[in-house]
């Protein structure tokens, strides 16, 4: 998965590699380059001027609602086709739309959680086309004066090959919209037939427009990122790419310093953001060889206007919300969607939460970016902390640097992990306690992965791995391997103090990761200084 904190444009571009691609661009074809902090520019051909690419982005998240927009069917990812349509979802005559107000409270908390201004009145449109999977020929959307406007959302990306080098930049939000989902169209390539399924139509969708802000496909990809953690935080949606709950269109363009945007394309139904990166990095290429050739670019994507078919909904009154100073005394708080309201009730946003996790436990930011990116480790991290004595800066480096890497090995997520919260503080605790040593420790993990239901003290004592407490038994040790190091005996007293630290190894080769380092340490110096 990618990650919010994304490696940046200054970075990726600065070495001229292909778009998308991950290595040089091949012979004939130009790199282009990005600064960290503006737009993206590249040498050219011939010293030609450079070129800045233009990215703005279309999301739609599906509403995390039981129902459908305007219907009262249910709403169920990968139900059997065709179950889960109304008379409305169908467009049979005499049906008439009755809005969800889950739907319309879903985008008001998320129009707040970025910044937007919420209209009190907003207005449904008819948006006019024709495609087999929409029935009635129309989608009833937000165009003319949608639900939310004038927002912004913060994200962080990465400006160099290490997470520390960050850097955090805004895009604006034109607006959030209401709208329906369409049907889906299933081609059967064997029988050559097409096949409808109405499930998904009519389902609520929210349109996130982000204003052209972006310059390069990692920028998009860790802007949508973020978007997405802000969702699944709220609930407003699951935002789930794989089942289709957040899909993505990409505008791009690409024009010289100081004239216009020029004529952009749209890259649609993006469903992975690793996907939407390259995608965008490969439009931006395809656009600059296309132009440096001699060709244009032709404008392949919808233009938001009348003559697209937009007429207003006839079956839909405009929408009203209120907030505290225009609810009118006399009416039910119950059956109005208040702004004032929702909006005391929003949870801490990620960004907000990253600042309590460094701010509480000490852990470095792009560590914060990690426990977010991975849904239930941050519960999960919290977890162990209140359950061992070991500090929340050494707790981290065992979730990140073990716990994870074990996780993406076997393909498991946080709830999958047949270690819990409860054993790894059970088996840190025995670490802090110095009952055994991080290399024994490590071993204990490793065999608490197998899911035997053992306890990590059982483990210790059934593979004999508690550090050896004699300590005439660990001096015999010392010295034996200090007999056998004679070279390495006389650099340390030369002066070399470096290899005291392969000492150190041998000595827990030979106790097979039973001693204290420390201990050892301090016996080895003993010895060598007499």
């Amino acid at each position: 998965m990618a990650a919010a904190v994304a490696r940046g444009c200054g970075g990726l571009w600065r070495r001229a590699r292909q778009c998308g691609a991950g290595g040089p661009a091949p012979h004939g074809q130009r790199a282009v380059a990005s600064s960290a902090t503006g737009g993206a520019v590249s040498a050219g051909k011939s010293g030609l001027a450079p070129w800045v690419p233009v990215v703005g982005l279309e999301i739609h998240a599906q509403i995390s609602s039981n129902s459908k927009l305007f219907s009262g069917s249910q709403v169920q990812f990968a139900a059997p086709p065709n179950s889960l349509v109304s008379f409305f979802d169908a467009s049979l005559p005499g049906t008439l739309p009755v809005l969800n107000r889950r739907c319309v409270e879903a985008a008001v908390m998320t129009g707040l959680a970025l910044n937007c201004s919420i209209n009190k009145k907003s207005l449904f449109d008819r948006k006019h086309y024709f495609y087999a999977d929409l029935p009635a020929g129309y989608q009833i959307t937000q165009q003319r004066v949608p639900i939310a406007v004038n927002g912004s959302l913060s994200y962080s990306l990465c400006t160099g090959n290490k997470m520390s080098q960050m850097v955090t930049k805004t895009v604006r939000i034109k607006q959030i919209q209401l709208e329906q989902d369409s049907g889906k169209s299933l081609h059967d390539d064997t029988r050559s037939q097409t096949l409808v399924d109405l499930n998904r139509a009519g389902v609520g969708l929210m349109e996130v427009v982000m204003e052209p802000d972006m310059c390069c496909g990692e920028e998009a990809a860790a802007a949508v990122r973020e978007l997405q953690l802000i969702l699944q935080t709220l609930g407003s949606s699951q935002a789930v790419m794989a089942e289709g709950q957040l899909r993505v269109d990409a505008n791009v363009s690409v024009h010289h310093p100081g004239e216009p945007y020029g004529v952009r394309t749209e890259v649609k139904n993006i469903n992975s953001i690793r996907f939407l990166a390259k995608a965008v990095d490969y439009e931006i290429q395809r656009q600059i060889e296309e132009l440096e050739n001699g060709g244009t670019i032709l404008n392949e994507t919808r233009a938001f206007d009348s003559k697209l078919g937009f007429m207003p909904e006839p079956n839909l009154p405009p929408l009203i919300v209120y907030d505290a100073k225009s609810l009118p005394a006399n009416m039910n708080h119950q059956q109005v969607v208040n702004i004032d309201w929702i909006h005391e009730r929003l949870p801490d946003l990620p960004s907000v939460k990253r600042e309590k996790l460094v701010e509480q436990y000490g852990i470095l930011p792009e560590h914060s970016f990690t426990l977010l990116n991975e849904e239930g480790l941050t519960e999960f991290y919290e977890n162990v902390v209140k359950q061992t004595q070991m500090k929340p800066k050494k707790v981290i480096g065992w979730i990140l640097n073990d716990l994870l890497s074990y996780l993406k090995q076997h393909s498991l997520t946080v709830k999958e992990s047949p270690v819990s919260s409860f054993l790894l503080a059970d088996l840190l605790n025995l670490l802090e306690k110095k009952d055994i040593s991080s290399t024994a420790a490590k071993q204990v993990l490793a065999e608490l992965w197998k899911g035997e239901g053992k306890t990590p003290l059982e483990i210790v004592k059934e593979k004999k791995l508690e550090l050896i407490q004699d300590q005439k038994e660990l001096e015999q040790i010392c010295q034996a391997v200090i007999d056998g190091q004679e070279n390495e005996v006389m650099a340390i007293k030369a002066g070399n103090q470096k290899v005291l630290n392969k000492l150190i190894g041998l000595v827990q080769r030979e106790t097979q990761g039973r001693s204290n380092p420390v201990l050892v340490k301090q016996l080895l110096e003993k010895k060598l200084s007499e």
